[in-house]
Order: structure tokens, then sequence, then C-alpha cells
């Protein structure tokens, strides 16, 4: 797992294709590199600023299913190689598989414990995290 101690919030490699819209500009099937419960790195995009916001469709595709995890994200980091997204809205839905994903990948699950209860104390009784 990666790890950075400026971050709050675990990482995983993990990469899938994402769909992003701008508004004026839209990117599908991108790559991504980790994701954390609060945001993904998309990699090869350019062309972006900080603070730009976009609606985001995370594709899983599996043997038998396909599944997108829908998200709305504003741009945090740009790096010579893409850009750190940070989730600003995520339905439920969308949450818990992102929550089963961190899981499954991650080396240390008692810390995703940990970031997961605090993160759903805040936003009980909501249908969609706002600033997840």
């Amino acid at each position: 797992m990666d790890t950075d101690n400026r971050r709050k919030h675990s990482r995983v490699t993990f990469q899938a294709t994402i769909s992003l819209d701008f508004g004026h500009t839209t990117h599908k099937e991108c790559e991504t590199s980790n994701l954390s419960l609060k945001g993904i790195f998309v990699v090869g995009v350019t062309g972006h600023k900080v603070g730009e916001k976009c609606e985001a469709a995370l594709h899983l595709v599996g043997a038998s299913s396909d599944l997108s995890l829908k998200m709305k994200g504003e741009i945090v980091r740009v790096d010579d190689d893409g850009f750190a997204l940070h989730f600003l809205e995520i339905d439920l839905d969308s949450f818990y598989h992102l929550k089963n994903i961190l899981y499954y990948n991650s080396e240390n699950p008692d810390q995703l414990d940990e970031e997961f209860s605090s993160l759903i104390g805040k936003y009980r009784g909501r249908t969609e995290f706002q600033g997840a």
C-alpha cells in the first residue's frame, strides 16, 4: 500500500478506468493509479487546473457484470503525469462499493475501519456523502 504522511486517508494501488465530465470537456476511459475513501489519482490527463470540478464514473468490469461508481470531484493536485481528484459527493451505494474495494486491496483494514467509522458518523442518515 502506498503511504504518505501528509495524507489523512489510506491509499491503495488501484488500476481501473474512469470517465470525467468537466462540462466543457469530457475524458472517457482514463486510467487510475490509486484510490482512497476521499479521492483518486487519474493518470495521463492534462490541461486541467487545481479547483476544477467534474462528475466522474469509476468503471468496474467483472466477468459477469459491469458497475460504475458515480461521484462529483474537484482537482486538488496536478502533476506531470495526471491529477488527484478529491471526492466532493458520492451516493451511498457507490460509497459502500468504494469501501469494499479499499478493504479488499488494503494491507491495513483496521486503519480503514477507523477512517470509515469517522466518515460514516458525520453523514449518518443522508443519502449521499458531501465532502466525503
